[in-house]
């Protein structure tokens, strides 16, 4: 059971996750919730700090209409201590009192600030400090019950604390690894502000899973469908050591997977000890349904569309053989259920991700052991629990497969060149030692063709990306940077060995503003 724990208020920043992930990762656990919560009757029960996200927005009068500012006071009279990040930090200045100025003067990216007070909240900074900003809207003068400690620009409050310790601003971005040594500012809020003293660890969660499971299913049934992929595996693997022969799992092969994968997965869950394992070859299906189809989200919706109906017949099977099931088991993870605004009051749902949404069909209640865990802690309670090293550390595949990898219809020789190319890249980074260092690396097919020459020979075919990304959730990305020899031995195996392919191409763009995958 949790004992203690802080909120971080989400308003919508592209940094939110980070900020929860950040204290986690100093042991204090965190959930992002929606503004309403903090008013909300019961719900700040062992919550012994909060933190304000940043936004996309500006502090506008019908913010300061809302329940956070009529009942700033009652955040005091509680005796939270509060942290606003950058938009929070804002909107916690205007509802003391604060000046905020519009416009005019932003601020983004590297910018160096000031400290003006020996407050601990920024011992860990040096006098001068470079940090990560971005933001337009600026603190200008604070009320007599605020002091600053640190100031950028010119005088601008790039942080301050109220007098009585309770409510503190940082205009910066201290959770993301731009700004060096941010991680002391979060560690000083949670650490000595509010005074948390127990230390979360996904890993040490595994038994109250476990027993939550076997409360939750009962003597009850559970199906499942798994990728194979960490999240799936890790949570098929709870699920099945909490409720035994009750749990069964299906993969189904979609056709559209990376060389051998299908055997793999089958070969790992084997060897685990999954004996209600069963999988479907469903390839004909998949293919001969994305005939002729170019968009991308028409793609996805037939995949979709597909899966649900190979399953839900698998689903038939096993209940005329084994009986009736009460519970379909899930891999959500927790920012699947962020963005899909299953976390509380009033979140706004971002994307609706398949493993939350269920079809109309499904009337089974649902069990998901990983839903208040992120990515990286799935990995750690799977390599607790004795999951095999290349299960836990494959990395992400789409739902979709190789079908939003390929420009244009998706054909069967088109599925053959991609895999080519893909197992060549896969192949290349194994043995250079680099494949494990990346969050995710794969090669995109593009519907462009191009002259080449290969011997004497004119050749006029397809181009080949290739894509290789750094990340820690996949919220943000950044480029790569492989070693120059490898990533050239590897394109010029692809354009050699890959009939079909006659160009290769390295893509320069992160996230933001790009995606990871491009369809």
């Amino acid at each position: 059971m949790i004992l203690e724990r802080t909120y971080v208020i989400d308003y919508g920043g592209q940094y939110t996750h980070l900020i929860a992930r950040r204290c986690r990762e100093l042991g204090v656990y965190a959930e992002i919730v929606p503004q309403e919560v903090i008013f909300t009757k019961g719900m700040l029960v062992n919550v012994k700090g909060l933190i304000l996200s940043g936004g996309p927005r500006t502090v506008s009068e019908s913010d300061m209409s809302t329940p956070f500012k009529k009942n700033m006071n009652v955040l005091t009279k509680l005796r939270i201590p509060v942290l606003g990040i950058c938009f929070g930090h804002q909107l916690l200045a205007i509802a003391c009192g604060a000046t905020l100025e519009s416009g005019g003067n932003p601020e983004y990216g590297h910018t160096l600030i000031t400290r003006v007070s020996d407050d601990s909240m920024l011992s860990g900074f040096d006098k001068e400090h470079n940090v990560w900003m971005s933001h337009s809207d600026q603190v200008t003068e604070l009320p007599d019950t605020m002091t600053a400690l640190a100031v950028s620009g010119d005088q601008r409050v790039a942080a301050f604390k109220s007098n009585d310790g309770l409510v503190y601003g940082v205009q910066f971005h201290p959770e993301v690894t731009h700004t060096p040594n941010g991680m002391t500012v979060l560690n000083a809020f949670l650490r000595d502000v509010c005074r948390y003293e127990e230390t979360w660890r996904s890993e040490d969660q595994i038994d109250d899973i476990v027993e939550r499971i076997k409360e939750e299913v009962g003597e009850g049934r559970v199906l499942m469908g798994t990728s194979g992929g960490v999240d799936s595996t890790v949570a098929a693997y709870l699920i099945r050591k909490a409720i035994g022969d009750r749990f069964f799992c299906v993969f189904v092969d979609n056709g559209l997977l990376r060389e051998g994968e299908a055997e793999e997965v089958s070969v790992a869950f084997d060897e685990m000890g999954f004996k209600n394992f069963e999988a479907v070859d469903a390839s004909d299906e998949f293919i001969d349904g994305l005939k002729d189809v170019e968009d991308p989200e028409e793609k996805r919706r037939i995949i979709a569309e597909t899966f649900i109906r190979v399953f839900e017949r698998k689903a038939h099977e096993l209940t005329d053989k084994h009986g009736q099931f009460d519970f379909l088991g899930q891999g959500t993870i927790y920012p699947d259920r962020v963005e899909s605004a299953a976390t509380g009051i009033g979140t706004a749902m971002i994307k609706s991700h398949h493993n939350v949404r269920l079809p109309d069909w499904m009337q089974l209640k649902l069990v998901e052991p990983l839903k208040d865990l992120y990515k990286d802690e799935v990995r750690r309670v799977g390599h607790k629990i004795g999951i095999p090293k290349h299960m836990i550390w494959r990395q992400p595949f789409p739902g979709p497969s190789f079908a939003i990898r390929i420009g244009g219809p998706v054909t069967r020789e088109q599925l053959t060149i991609l895999r080519e190319a893909d197992l060549i890249l896969q192949k290349g980074l194994i043995e250079a030692n680099a494949y494990s260092e990346l969050w995710q690396s794969f090669c995109v097919l593009l519907p462009i063709q191009s002259v080449g020459v290969m011997g004497d020979e004119r050749t006029y075919e397809q181009t080949c990306v290739i894509r290789m990304v750094d990340s820690s959730d996949a919220m943000t990305a950044s480029v790569s940077q492989p070693d120059w020899e490898v990533l050239l031995r590897i394109a010029s195996r692809i354009a050699n060995q890959v009939a079909g392919i006659n160009r290769v191409v390295y893509d320069l763009t992160s996230k933001p503003p790009g995606t990871i995958e491009w369809y």
